[in-house]
């Protein structure tokens, strides 16, 4: 390889560990080739969507049971917690079904 290509390999991943990325080989099955591609591109893009698939993969691996409380603390942050919300229906008897 000539020194202008280790240059630019070397340039190319100084420029990913400025964004905080790093360049790694896995071995694997071929069929799962597209997942695990797939999973990495997720995992970089930083968000709630790779949060939650970075938690769920933790949690998977490590193999405990999920916690308590999890519905509860996202009950908590709905946007609709401290709304003043009308839920009173108007009981109604119905209506009068002759047989």
């Amino acid at each position: 390889m000539g020194t202008s290509q280790k240059r630019a390999i070397q340039n190319y991943r100084s420029r990913l560990s400025e964004r905080g990325l790093a360049r790694f080989e896995v071995l694997g099955r071929d069929a799962d080739r597209d997942l695990i591609r797939s999973l990495a591109r997720r995992l970089a893009e930083e968000g709630p969507e790779a949060s939650r698939l970075r938690a769920a993969l933790s949690q998977t691996i490590a193999g405990e049971p999920p916690k308590k409380g999890g519905i509860a603390a996202a009950l908590r942050r709905s946007p609709l917690v401290g709304a003043t919300l009308d839920l009173a229906r108007p009981r109604d008897e119905g209506r009068k079904v002759d047989l």
